[in-house]
């Protein structure tokens, strides 16, 4: 799919709910991606983890490129790792649809921006909690999508972190209608509403998803509560 007709399909069916991989049951992969396509899952996102920009690993462009013949699902990969432009074109190769990388990884990002955008591919920019928007501002012409994380990069799991609310209203401000603004980290049934009212659209939910007895039902809860203004 191009890199249009994503950021298309995606703003057509907001709110988005993209199960985060890295809570999913690693020793059965395919059957999970099964059931999240039978769930009415749109996008499934891929938690990408180096052990050195954050304090954990998790996979890399080979488990993505192995999925990839599973499902025309569109994958969103969230690169939290050093030097991201040195990997990039492992994980363009992997067929990514979504490519997002951190400002504080790299705090010229327009060129890998450029870069991923040139390959066809939604490229994406992410801010860490404690990083303000301002130092984000002069590169929304570059960005197709932007993530505010409401938790420090690293882990599932964590406990939503309020600041993530006014960051969203400030670059809902910022952003024109077709630029996709996400969030991930603590996004469930009491955190969900109040992001959307604050401007996301696309929603990163991991233990809400996974941890429960069905994952047809989580993901339309979820999609509910995104929709209450």
């Amino acid at each position: 799919m191009s890199r249009l007709a994503t950021i298309s399909k995606l703003n057509s069916s907001s709110p988005i709910i993209a199960p985060s991989m890295l809570k999913c049951d690693f020793s059965n992969l395919s059957r999970e991606i099964e059931l999240l396509e039978a769930a009415n899952a749109q996008v499934l996102h891929f938690d990408v983890m180096d052990g050195h920009f954050v304090p954990n690993l998790s996979y890399g462009p080979m488990v993505i490129e192995k999925l990839r013949s599973c499902t025309d699902l569109i994958f969103d990969a969230h690169l939290m790792i050093s030097d991201p432009d040195q990997y990039l074109d492992e994980y363009l190769k992997a067929g990514c649809d979504c490519i997002t990388v951190h400002y504080e990884a790299n705090v010229e990002p327009e060129k890998i921006l450029t870069k991923i955008r040139e390959a066809d591919v939604v490229a994406g920019l992410a801010i860490n909690p404690d990083t303000p928007v301002n130092q984000i501002e002069k590169f929304m012409s570059f960005c197709d999508l932007v993530l505010v994380m409401s938790v420090n990069p690293g882990f599932g799991g964590q406990k939503f972190m309020p600041v993530a609310l006014n960051k969203l209203k400030e670059l809902n401000k910022l952003t024109d209608d077709n630029v996709i603004l996400s969030v991930d980290g603590g996004i469930g049934t009491e955190t969900i509403a109040q992001t959307s009212k604050a401007g996301a659209d696309f929603f990163v939910a991991g233990s809400s998803i996974f941890d429960t007895d069905c994952y047809t039902d989580a993901i339309k809860n979820l999609e509910a509560l995104a929709t209450i203004s």
